[in-house]
Formats: structure tokens, sequence, C-alpha cells
């Protein structure tokens, strides 16, 4: 089966990336960073719904999550080093895992967070799916590598 991953090199742009979006993160919460700009949106619900727009607004918030979003995505579309059948094989698993852990975090997060809280819920569903798979599929590896050394 051909896989459609991406050169091994991606995982050092991806990891980059998201470094790069953690960092402005943290300055964001900590030091209340700010860059105003006009954008142009298809939606925009402040005071009145409007639709399809020029408005002015903070753009780091949106920043920081493209950065993580293409950096958790090259980092887990990219090949490794040294490719197999068995890599495939985890690959999907780690994705049934990822898939099964995001929606049982989700399950007991609607039941259990409420108000604003839940709001920082939905912005880590944008990553956790990639942060379970990842945690997922490298535990595996190198619990095989470990095993493999036994």
């Amino acid at each position: 089966m051909k896989n459609f991953l991406l050169p091994y090199y991606f995982k050092a742009i991806g990891a980059l990336l998201v470094a790069i979006g953690i960092v402005i993160a943290v300055l964001y919460l900590k030091f209340n960073l700010n860059y105003t700009t006009y954008v142009f949106a298809v939606l925009s619900i402040y005071l009145e719904n409007q639709f399809f727009v020029i408005t002015k607004t903070n753009i780091v918030d949106e920043m920081i999550l493209i950065f993580m979003v293409i950096g958790f995505g090259l980092l887990v579309f990219s090949k490794e080093k040294n490719e197999s059948d068995y890599l495939n094989t985890l690959r999907a698993k780690a994705l049934t895992f990822a898939v099964m852990a995001n929606m049982i975090f989700m399950l007991f997060s609607i039941i259990l967070v409420y108000g604003g809280g839940f709001i920082g819920i939905l912005i880590f569903n944008i990553f956790s799916v990639f942060i379970f798979y990842l945690i997922y599929f490298y535990r595996r590896i190198k619990r095989t590598a470990k095993d493999a050394e036994e």
C-alpha cells in the first residue's frame, strides 16, 4: 500500500513550528502579546454578525494556531528515518488510539467542564488527536526497540 508521507526532514520543521507556536502562546498569555491588523473575515461575530467583511483584530491567537496545526501535521505526516511495513501498521493503530482517546477526553470534558473552561478544552481539542497519536506512536516504537534488545 502506498502511503503519502512527507520526507523525514519535515519532522524537524514541524518540531520548530510547534516550538515557535508554544513560545508565542506563552508570550501571548503572560505578556498580553498583541498585533492588531485588518483581516478578511468570512464570518465575524462581535457585537453583530457580519459576513465577508474586512475587520480589525488581534491576529496573535490565529498565528499560534496556524504554527501549531501545521507543526503537528508535519510531525505526524512525515516519514521516520527508517521506514518499514511495521511502522505503517503502527500508524494505523496510533490513529485509532488517538481518535478513541480524544473521544473519551471530549466526553469527560462535556460532562465535567463548564463555562469558559470548556472553550480552553475546545482549543486543546484542535491539537489533542495529534498529541495522542504522537505519544502512542513513539511509545510503541520505544517499547518495540526495548523488546528487540532483550
